[in-house]
């Protein structure tokens, strides 16, 4: 980063004060800020005060701000030195700002350079009749136009040695010149003309007028309901086919359901019997043999034996 410095003292005036309307201006900027927080202004009141005094920064000035906002001189001297928008050196009456950064660099800032010094002299000196000076600063964001210079407060675009030898004769001597691009180009695009957007109907309004509108409107809405609820069908009818051949898929060919294992071979427990079998098997369960005690009719009373004869004996 350069080194910014104070001009020298011999070009530096004794003081410096607000005009009635610079003054009104820099109270409604403070008025913006909390009690407290008036040194938010700082940038604003030194612009406003550059711009004042013919473009350019002197000690006086700094140290009024200061007094206004309440500030240490240092801290406002330090928020001039850093910003470069803030010009410390006395500036002519068209201030030539010319980047260098790459992309102007690639595109002949070099050769602007020359006609710089050429047409004014080196950087920082203002010409005799105090209508020119320059410097060279970083990228001023018109690089799809490069190379570029801003001048004043107008950016010029476009530029070769010869346009820009024509455009600082024409500032010297009050004549009017055209801010922007140079050559034929609108804004910033293509050069020869955009590509795009080239029907006029489009912005002469007489694409809106044609025929019953408000009809044609109506009916470009219906149409998009109707197309966006057979898309939705048409997306479920398919994810519905898509799940059925998928089942289809997974069961096989033959979905043949296996008939289940006999009772004998399954494990388990045993089936309690029936009444007609005897009550006290094993494997009853309690209240199948209650039952089938309850359903078995009742024996005779047993007869009793008779007496064997005693020849038998």
């Amino acid at each position: 980063m350069s080194v910014r410095r104070l001009a020298p003292d011999h070009v530096q005036p004794a003081t410096f004060a607000f005009t009635a309307a610079n003054e009104n201006w820099a109270d409604q900027q403070i008025a913006k800020y909390p009690e407290g927080r008036q040194a938010s202004a700082v940038i604003p009141l030194l612009w406003k005060a550059q711009e004042q005094h013919d473009g350019w920064l002197p000690r006086a000035a700094i140290e009024t701000v200061a007094n206004k906002l309440g500030m240490a001189p240092m801290r406002v001297l330090e928020v001039a030195t850093f910003y470069t928008m803030f010009s410390l050196q006395p500036v002519g009456q068209h201030f030539v700002q010319l980047c260098g950064t790459t992309p102007c660099a690639l595109r002949g800032a070099e050769a602007l350079k020359k006609v710089c010094e050429e047409v004014i002299g080196p950087q920082s000196t203002v010409t005799a009749d105090g209508k020119l000076s320059w410097l060279e600063v970083e990228c001023l964001g018109a690089c799809c136009n490069a190379p570029m210079a801003q001048i004043n407060f107008d950016y010029y675009e476009d530029l070769t040695p010869e346009n820009f030898r024509k455009l600082l004769d024409d500032l010297r001597h009050g004549r009017p010149t055209k801010p922007g691009p140079q050559v034929d180009r609108s804004c910033s695009e293509p050069l020869g003309g955009g590509e795009t957007l080239k029907d006029p109907a489009l912005f002469d309004g007489s694409m809106i007028g044609l025929g019953d509108w408000q009809k044609r409107i109506t009916t470009q809405r219906e149409d998009a309901i109707r197309i966006a609820s057979e898309k939705a069908a048409a997306e479920a009818k398919a994810k519905a086919e898509a799940e059925t051949a998928a089942a289809t898929a997974k069961a096989g060919p033959t979905d043949v359901k296996t008939a289940p294992p006999p009772e004998a071979a399954t494990p388990g427990r045993p089936e309690p019997s029936e009444p007609k079998q005897p009550a006290g098997a094993a494997q009853d369960t309690p209240s199948a043999t209650s039952e089938a005690i309850k359903d078995t009719p009742a024996k005779a009373p047993a007869r009793k034996r008779a007496a064997k004869p005693k020849s038998e004996e």
